[in-house]
């Protein structure tokens, strides 16, 4: 196949010519990405799958090193096209701009360098996917060990955390040890490249064309003074309610009012059939595209030993389906995680009619705003799990955690800015950077006693691992949420519909243009965070 278009592309033809030859291309790459993301997800569903585990190695190791010099091949074809000038500079000027980035970065060295990397992401969910604890007698997943946290019962929430806490802090030495291989294949690869450092080798591979790294450290500093007031607002009252003297990690999901947890459903049979009713009475065409991932088959929710942590959205190119990953507890967060992970599903739907498999995603930044503007919207059905009281109870939650998270954000893309502007530090280096950026995000929680687990916090952030650089998007994407969110406030109906008209461009326009259909605004300046922050400050209010 790729020797076919190789030799067709050669042959001067027309833009007709052309448009076909692109289509075949994207064609043959959605069969190949659909391949991949199936040996992941059989993968990640059962890491303790040595088939499973060997498939996906084999994919990483022996096939994507000889699928990129040809794709690289192919870009540069279409890039030297005599007839590419002649395609209408609308429908292709995102294309050629993707595709120029990735030929300027591709090295032929750096392909063993990125199978490397990616080896290594997946020891960490090996690693990650694996730990356990031995809680009340029973074996426990930390994902498990979650919904202790939120008991009244305060002795308990400690001895579940101190559990949880010291059994990542027994594997600290092993998250370091693939931590500092990371870095190192990192900052190899972007020299490589040709760039002084690997975070602006990562800027250039994400395709941030329309924001820099200082709009990041502005969006840090807008944090720190408009968001963190009402995140220490947020802390005080929790162990006023709480009547505590000082708040201690454990002390942070629990409900401040001595209430017991929110039980939103207890089988995920319930979460599935519940969350469609929040479709159902959200939008008619969302619904039925939801009812169809069930049908096929394409939800896998619960937790078990053996599965990776996390969630995800999958999608399948070829098909053009999507399916979904996560880690389901009974908890009110995995209600929020499905709506977020359908709502990326949604996005799927939506460009399944779109040619060309480039077009069928949006940059990252947009992706979000897909899933966490669906975690707000979906909210406002929660009827579907609760009663009245417990669900402006869920909602009040939902939004102070909307809060609570952009602190979190800035602290763990202000630290890859350190670390990759810093490649040759030592542990304890990094743990002192870390430690400094939640002196700065982390508010008023005493963690006396417990400086190590904090010095390693990040080790459960798997992002650093398999993700660099991707975190500040989910606070960009955030913001575009809480635009189509109080949007629907005010004309739900049309918010909905702005929504999925931005949701159907898929990654044809810039960054900007997606903000725009959607109904909202790309910049992520205190100009734009002041207001959003205020409007959330009035919904917590009234909702308590």
């Amino acid at each position: 196949c790729f020797d076919a278009l190789a030799a067709r592309a050669r042959v001067d033809g027309g833009p007709a010519e052309l448009e076909q030859w692109l289509l075949d291309w994207s064609e043959l790459t959605a069969a190949l990405d659909e391949e991949s993301s199936r040996r992941y997800i059989a993968m990640t569903c059962h890491t303790d799958d040595p088939a499973a585990e060997q498939a996906y190695l084999h994919f990483i190791e022996e096939i994507e090193p000889r699928l990129k010099p040809r794709q690289f091949e192919l870009e540069q074809a279409y890039l030297e096209h005599p007839a590419r000038p002649q395609l209408a500079p609308a429908r292709y000027e995102v294309l050629d701009r993707n595709t120029r980035a990735h030929v300027e970065l591709f090295r032929q060295e750096n392909i063993p360098l990125e199978t490397d990397e990616a080896k290594l992401g997946q020891q960490y969910q090996k690693l990650a996917g694996a730990l356990t604890v031995r809680f009340r007698g029973q074996e426990r997943t930390l994902v498990q060990m979650g919904k202790y946290l939120e008991e009244p019962d305060r002795p308990l929430r400690q001895e579940a955390w101190e559990l949880v806490a010291h059994r990542r802090l027994a594997e600290a030495d092993n998250f370091d040890g693939c931590f500092d291989q990371l870095i190192e294949l990192r900052e190899r690869i972007a020299r490589n490249a040709g760039f002084p450092n690997y975070r602006d080798y990562a800027f250039r591979a994400l395709r941030r064309f329309d924001y820099t790294p200082e709009d990041c450290l502005g969006f840090h500093d807008a944090i720190a003074h408009e968001v963190m007031p009402l995140v220490r607002e947020l802390q005080a009252r929790r162990r006023h309610h709480l009547g505590l003297a000082r708040l201690r990690p454990w002390d942070l999901a629990v409900d401040p009012r001595g209430r017991p947890p929110l039980q939103p459903f207890e089988q995920v049979d319930s979460l599935i059939t519940s969350t469609a009713k929040i479709f159902a009475d959200l939008d008619r065409e969302l619904a039925v595209q939801f009812d169809q991932m069930r049908d096929l088959h394409l939800l896998d929710l619960a937790n078990r030993k053996g599965k990776a942590p996390g969630g995800y959205q999958c999608t399948l190119a070829e098909t053009r389906l999507p399916f979904i990953f996560m880690n389901a507890v009974g908890i009110q967060r995995d209600v929020e995680t499905l709506l977020h992970e359908a709502g990326h599903a949604f996005h799927t739907f939506a460009t399944r009619g779109e040619p060309l498999h480039a077009y069928r995603s949006a940059p990252i930044e947009f992706c979000e705003v897909a899933s966490m503007s669906m975690e707000l919207l979906g909210n406002q059905f929660l009827q579907a799990f609760y009663t009245g009281p417990d669900a402006s109870r869920a909602r009040h939650d939902h939004l102070e955690n909307v809060i609570l998270i952009f602190p979190w954000i800035a602290t763990i893309d202000a630290f890859q800015h350190w670390l990759y502007l810093h490649p040759r530090h030592t542990r304890t280096e990094r743990a002192t950077a870390w430690t400094s950026l939640l002196d700065r995000f982390g508010g008023e929680v005493d963690w006396t006693g417990y400086e190590a687990v904090r010095a390693a916090l990040w080790h459960r952030q798997l992002h650093l691992f398999l993700h660099p650089f991707y975190y500040i998007e989910y606070g960009i994407a955030q913001l575009g949420a809480l635009q189509v969110w109080v949007n629907a406030r005010h004309d739900p109906v049309q918010a909905l519909r702005a929504y999925k008209r931005g949701l159907a461009l898929g990654g044809t326009r810039p960054l900007p243009e997606l903000f725009a259909a959607a109904g909202g605004r790309f910049d992520f300046s205190a100009t734009t965070v002041k207001p959003l922050i205020h409007r959330v400050r009035e919904e917590l209010t009234r909702l308590e």
